[in-house]
C-alpha cells in the first residue's frame, strides 16, 4: 500500500535566475547555444551559469575551445545592460586564468572590450578594467593592450573614472608602460599622475607613485617628471604615513634622479634627510629604494660631500642579511667614496 512521506531533507538549491546546467560534457555547449538565443531571459540565465563555471580553468579551456568567446564578443554589443554586465563579468573571471588570457589575445577580445570604455553602467566598466588588469599581468597581454592603441584612452580615463576604477587603471597602465611608455608620455600621463599623488586614498597614492616608476624608465619620462615639477611631491611622500607609498616614492625618485636636472631638483627639495630616515625603515622595499636613490644623489658633488658624513649607516646596511640590500649598500659606499 502506498504511503505519503515527507522528506527530512531541504529542497534542492535552485536559482531561478540561472540556467539549468546540463550534465557532463554537454554543460558548456548547451550554455553556448543559450548565449546565442534571441530570448533575453535565456541569455541572462546562461550568463549567470557561465560566470559560476568560469572559476575553474578547465571549464575556461573548454569554453574557449567550443567558441564561447565569440558568443561573448557578440553579447558585449547587447542593448540590455544586465547582459553586458554579466558578459564582462564572465570575461574578467576568465582573465584570472592564464588559459583565459591567452584566449583573449587569440580572439581579439581587447578590441571588443574597448568599445565599452564609455558604457553608462559603472559595473560594466569596472568588470572591463578588471579584465584588462588581469590581462596586463601577462607580458604578451600588456603588449597587446599597447599595440591596440588603447593607452591614450586609458590615460584620459584616469581623471574621469571613479576611485575604485582608477586603482584598476593604474595597475593596468603600470604593467603596460613597462612594455612601452611612448604613447602614455605623449598623452600627458605625468601631469595626471602628479595630481593622483595628492589623492587622499592611500592606494591611489601608492599606485600612482609606482606607475611613475615605470614612466620614468625611458629618458623622456625622467625629463617630464622634472619638467612637470613632480619631484617635490615625491619628496613629500617620503614622509607619508603608509610605508608602501614611501617605498614607491623613493623608487620613482631613484629613476628621476638619474638625470642631472633631476638630481638638483631633488636636492633643492631637501630630499636627503627624508631618504636617510627611510634607511631605518622596517619595510625592506623602502630601505632598498632609499639606498638606490641616495646612490643617484651621490653622483652629484654636493650630494657626495653631504653623504660622506653618513657612511656609518651604509656600513651597517652592508652587513644586513638581505642580499639585495647588501649589494645596494656596497654600491652606495663606492659612489660616496669616489674621488675625481
Amino acid at each position: 500500500m502506498a504511503h505519503t512521506w515527507i522528506s527530512l531533507y531541504l529542497p534542492p538549491d535552485i536559482n531561478p535566475a540561472q540556467a539549468a546546467i546540463a550534465y557532463g560534457f554537454r554543460a558548456l555547449p548547451k550554455l553556448n547555444e543559450e548565449l546565442q538565443s534571441e530570448d533575453l531571459l535565456t541569455r541572462q540565465k546562461a550568463l549567470m551559469a557561465l560566470c559560476d563555471l568560469m572559476h575553474d580553468p578547465e571549464h575556461v579551456y573548454v569554453a574557449i575551445d567550443i567558441g564561447c568567446l565569440e558568443s561573448l564578443k557578440a553579447l558585449l554589443k547587447d542593448s540590455n545592460h544586465m547582459v553586458r554586465i554579466k558578459t564582462t563579468e564572465a570575461l574578467h573571471i576568465m582573465a584570472t586564468h592564464n588559459v583565459g588570457r591567452e584566449g583573449f589575445l587569440k580572439h581579439d577580445i581587447i578590441d571588443a572590450l574597448s568599445h565599452l570604455l564609455n558604457d553608462p553602467q559603472t559595473a560594466c566598466r569596472e568588470n572591463l578594467h578588471l579584465a584588462f588588469k588581469h590581462l596586463a599581468q601577462l607580458p604578451a597581454g600588456a603588449q597587446g593592450i599597447v599595440i591596440s592603441g588603447l593607452i591614450p584612452s586609458l590615460v584620459q580615463k584616469l581623471h574621469l573614472e571613479e576611485e575604485r576604477i582608477q586603482e584598476l587603471l593604474l595597475d593596468t597602465l603600470a604593467a603596460c608602460l613597462l612594455e612601452d611608455a611612448t604613447e602614455a608620455l605623449t598623452s600627458r600621463v605625468v601631469p595626471f599622475l602628479k595630481e593622483m599623488l595628492l589623492n587622499s586614498n592611500e592606494k591611489i597614492r601608492s599606485k600612482a607613485a609606482y606607475t611613475l616608476i615605470t614612466v620614468s624608465i625611458p629618458l623622456e619620462g625622467k625629463k617630464q617628471v622634472w619638467q612637470y615639477d613632480v619631484i617635490p611631491i615625491l619628496v613629500h611622500l617620503l614622509k607619508d604615513r603608509v610605508e608602501e607609498v614611501q617605498a614607491n616614492a623613493a623608487g620613482a625618485l631613484m629613476y628621476a634622479m638619474v638625470t642631472t636636472e633631476g638630481k638638483y631638483a631633488a636636492l633643492d627639495a631637501d630630499v636627503i634627510y627624508p631618504l636617510l630616515n627611510l634607511l631605518n625603515s622596517t619595510f625592506r622595499k623602502a630601505r632598498l629604494n632609499a639606498i638606490k636613490a641616495l646612490t643617484m644623489l651621490a653622483e652629484a658633488p654636493e650630494g657626495r660631500k653631504f653623504l660622506k658624513a653618513h657612511l656609518p649607516i651604509f656600513r651597517v646596511l652592508e652587513v644586513e642579511n638581505n642580499e639585495a640590500v647588501q649589494r645596494a649598500a656596497q654600491v652606495a659606499i663606492k659612489v660616496i667614496q669616489w674621488k675625481p
